[in-house]
């Protein structure tokens, strides 16, 4: 069977889900390319360019970056594809987000396939966040600036605030599945997978 040319999934969930893990192994198992914008902003900071010194004090305060940044990232990495073979992590994350995405889908002949929101209780979340922190100080590595509590409860609400919007546009599409993201990593791919078919 072959692969459609364009395939653009869109992994939603609140920090700590673990979006990013199990969006790296759909990513190899279905030929897409992984695009996550916080991996992106960070790579910015790191490397020390006007983009990271302009989104270091906003991701370090736990806040979303603006729209219209997040949008020209997108715009640049998808521009130079052939095909838009993609799984976004992190993005969008609200509906403005959303309508501009589908804007410039719609320019790349490229819709939207799959839609699994991750859904974890909020004290599971919290423990997950502050223990990726705990475990990277005891492995003598850098802690990210938002893996502390407080930066993560103020993201869970973020979250929800901003996103439920988004939930509420793609389920009112018929794009969206929802997915228990409680379990073993294997149990929750297991149930992703289920819910593209």
């Amino acid at each position: 069977m072959t692969q459609p040319k364009h395939n653009v999934v869109i992994f939603l969930g609140p920090p700590g889900a673990g979006k990013g893990t199990q969006a790296e192994r759909l990513a190899q198992d279905k030929g897409l390319v992984k695009i996550s914008t916080g991996d992106i902003l960070r790579d910015h900071v790191v490397r020390g360019t006007d983009l990271g010194q302009q989104v270091k004090p906003i991701l370090d305060a736990g806040q979303l970056v603006p729209d219209d940044i997040l949008i020209a990232l997108i715009r640049d990495k998808l521009a130079s594809m052939d095909a838009v073979r993609v799984i976004f992590d992190g993005f969008p994350r609200t509906g403005a987000q959303a309508k501009e995405l589908d804007v410039l889908l719609e320019e790349l002949g490229a819709p939207v396939s799959a839609v699994p929101l991750l859904e974890v209780p909020d004290q599971v979340l919290i423990d997950r966040i502050v223990d990726r922190g705990r475990q990277a100080a005891a492995r003598g590595e850098a802690v990210r600036s938002d893996d502390t509590e407080e930066v993560a409860r103020r993201r869970q609400e973020i979250y929800r605030e901003q996103t439920q919007p988004l939930i509420d546009y793609y389920s009112a599409r018929g794009q969206l599945t929802r997915v228990d993201g409680v379990g073993s990593m294997d149990e929750v791919y297991g149930r992703i997978l289920g819910s593209m078919k």
